[in-house]
């Protein structure tokens, strides 16, 4: 399965082909609503117990997260839209962060038990209309997937990818500053790095011959619910 980072990795390998006269320059590079969807997949869904899917349908500078979770006797189906903060990806952290800017949508909600499912109901209700806030980011945080910092949600990857070589690698090389939302596309702002590119005639490969795809999945710890 294809994601950011393998994207990440071709587009790296094409600017070390090039000369350093624009080297410095910030990039640009785009990258499909699947590929992002594959990249969620890949290393959220797969690895977060609860979740049994996560994917976005992208717009000109804000996105609608859908995601469907099993936990605790209750399997909801929930929509929210999202901006785009902050995107980096490099050696060290990889995470991208979100406001929030709608409250959250149940689409399907199968709660085990009469009174589980009014108390649910209700806590929703209460949460959203009387108090005038969004269970969304809590829930999140408590089962790990999100950190809440400042009323924003931060996506974190590096507890799946800081741990794996081929990753690191390519984004000692490459790094992404920020993303931009399009329609249906996710536009990365990115730099090759300086130091790295000066070196490169010192070692006759800049990239190992390794496909960031065939890592396997045990290399990655998932989160139980």
């Amino acid at each position: 399965m294809s994601s950011i980072v393998s994207k990440i990795a071709t587009v790296a390998r094409n600017l070390y082909q090039q000369t350093e006269d624009f080297i410095e320059e910030e990039r640009s590079f785009t990258v499909s609503q699947n590929l992002l969807n594959a990249t969620f997949q890949k290393y959220v869904t797969d690895n977060v117990g609860l979740l049994k899917d996560l994917h976005a349908d992208l717009y000109d500078d804000w996105l609608r997260l859908y995601a469907t979770v099993n936990v605790a006797g209750i399997y909801a189906s929930l929509s929210v839209d999202l901006k785009l903060v902050q995107m980096i990806f490099n050696q060290d952290q990889q995470y991208l962060v979100f406001e929030q800017i709608s409250k959250t949508q149940v689409i399907e909600a199968r709660i085990q038990g009469k009174l589980k499912n009014m108390a649910v109901r209700f806590a929703l209700y209460f949460y959203q209309q009387v108090l005038d806030k969004d269970p969304l980011g809590p829930i999140l945080q408590k089962y790990r997937i999100v950190e809440m910092k400042h009323g924003l949600l931060y996506l974190s990857l590096n507890r799946w990818l800081g741990r794996l070589k081929p990753v690191t690698n390519t984004l000692q090389k490459v790094q992404v500053n920020h993303g931009v939302l399009r329609e249906t596309k996710l536009i990365l702002k990115t730099n090759v790095n300086l130091d790295a590119v000066l070196k490169r005639n010192q070692s006759p490969k800049i990239f190992e011959d390794w496909e960031l795809e065939e890592l396997d999945d045990d290399q990655i710890t998932p989160i139980r619910d």
